[in-house]
């Protein structure tokens, strides 16, 4: 396990790496030299720069102080900075011999700044738009739904990703709102943590607050079993929230399933729990799992409604587009499987740069029809 850490952390670094010095040679091309001692500070920067998120990362998960958290801060923010520099300089390349066929006298330095003025400016967007949270209200019409549940509303909440970034304020934020918007149940489907070293209890606290007439319930995500889940399952139980672990309850006529993670994502194994809670297929039930995947095993075991995170909608792009080539229709919003409906929440978090752009982060309200 630790030789496949290393091999992983020393791939992500070299990766880094590379864009950093892409983004370098690219910026010193087309704007040209700094001149001494311009030059030997801007290397200097970028070289510490390219080893601050990996770095950063690293002691996240070891420690919790104000100068860590900063520090990982202002490494999140630079990553996504990257990004878009990343992908200024790729526009740079495209251009320039555009700019010689066509005999442009447009200067090299005025395409440089152009294009890596944007990429600030995208950035500077991005972490705006990523703070500012949105309700998305959808309705769903499912069969077998009881009478009961007719005109109920239920709030999904997603990849809030609590640590070092996002902390008690912003979850405070979300139950807030949750207390205003008054859903009749809350769903929450992993990633409620990012997985760094936090205070989790403290984290967990603001769900104490909320009291949904049927209750709150939870699944792990993926971040919540980088290591031993259950630190954060103690936490989320002492705040009131209810966990499922491969198991239904039968809401007022409702049957909820909760999937972890870890057992969701083999197709057998998600079909041998599913099996196992004994569904009645008469009556609508809905499936927490964090990922969009097998979707065509919960069809054909009659759930009616998954609900799911964990794609972030792609969070910035240019990975909306790589998103969206890897979950298809189900990377974002409500989809139709067959006889089961799919919700893929964009999440109310970020993992990584505290940025979106072309994504945005949300709470769901479900009415159910």
């Amino acid at each position: 396990m630790t030789s496949r850490i290393i091999v992983f952390v020393a791939t992500i670094q070299g990766i880094l790496f590379g864009a950093h010095l892409f983004v370098y040679e690219t910026w010193r091309f087309f704007w040209g030299p700094l001149g001494s001692p311009g030059d030997i500070i801007l290397a200097s920067a970028v070289g510490v720069l390219s080893v601050s998120f990996v770095t950063a990362t690293l002691l996240a998960h070891r420690y919790s102080n104000p100068v860590v958290r900063g520090f990982y801060r202002v490494a999140s923010v630079w990553l996504g900075v990257l990004n878009f520099c990343f992908v200024g300089a790729c526009v740079c390349w495209v251009v320039y011999p555009v700019d010689l066929l066509i005999g442009s006298t447009v200067p090299r330095r005025d395409v440089a700044g152009v294009l890596f003025g944007a990429a600030v400016l995208a950035s500077m967007y991005g972490v705006i738009n990523a703070a500012s949270l949105r309700v998305r209200r959808i309705s769903v019409k499912l069969p077998g739904l009881p009478e009961s549940w007719k005109g109920r509303v239920a709030a999904l909440v997603t990849d809030t990703h609590l640590g070092h970034v996002r902390g008690y304020a912003f979850i405070s934020r979300i139950v807030a709102m949750l207390r205003q918007l008054r859903a009749d149940i809350v769903f929450i489907s992993g990633d409620l943590f990012d997985g760094t070293k936090a205070d989790l209890h403290r984290l967990a606290a603001p769900w104490k607050q909320l009291s949904p007439r049927f209750g709150s319930y939870f699944v792990t995500g993926n971040h919540e079993e980088f290591s031993d889940p259950a630190k954060y399952l103690e936490a989320i139980q002492s705040s009131g929230v209810r966990v499922l672990k491969n198991e239904k309850v039968n809401v007022d006529g409702l049957q909820i399933v909760g999937v972890p993670y870890g057992d969701s994502g083999n197709a057998e194994r998600l079909r041998s729990i599913l099996e196992a809670v004994e569904l009645d297929r008469e009556s609508a039930s809905v499936l927490l799992a964090h990922v969009p995947h097998g979707l065509k095993v919960a069809e054909q075991e009659g759930i009616s409604l998954q609900l799911s995170g964990h794609t972030h909608g792609g969070q910035i792009f240019p990975f909306t587009w790589f998103t969206s080539r890897i979950f298809g229709q189900q990377t974002y919003g409500l989809t139709q499987l067959g006889d089961l409906k799919v919700y893929t929440s964009s999440g109310a978090g970020t993992w990584g740069p505290p940025m979106r752009v072309g994504t945005q982060p949300e709470i769901v309200l479900i009415q159910f029809e």
